[in-house]
């Protein structure tokens, strides 16, 4: 079903690496890189990662609203 499809976008969002502009990045590094490390720019990449994570949790949040008002 499309919702398994959904569920595994996000866990891999937060678990394994995340295209941002054609990279990869792991969001576990990116955010060792911005809190330990200083590194400004890894700040971005989270939020970006961040981004991408609230339009899928978004998408999820209307399947289920529309699933619930089908019962």
């Amino acid at each position: 079903m499309e919702y398994i499809d959904k569920f595994d976008q996000l866990k891999k969002l937060i678990t394994e690496d995340v295209e941002i502009d054609g990279k990869l990045y792991n969001l576990e590094e990116e955010f060792e890189k911005f809190f330990v490390k200083g590194n400004k720019v890894a700040g971005l990449r989270i939020r970006k990662a961040m981004q991408l994570i609230r339009k899928t949790s978004e998408s999820v949040r209307k399947d289920v609203q529309d699933y619930k008002k089908s019962l």
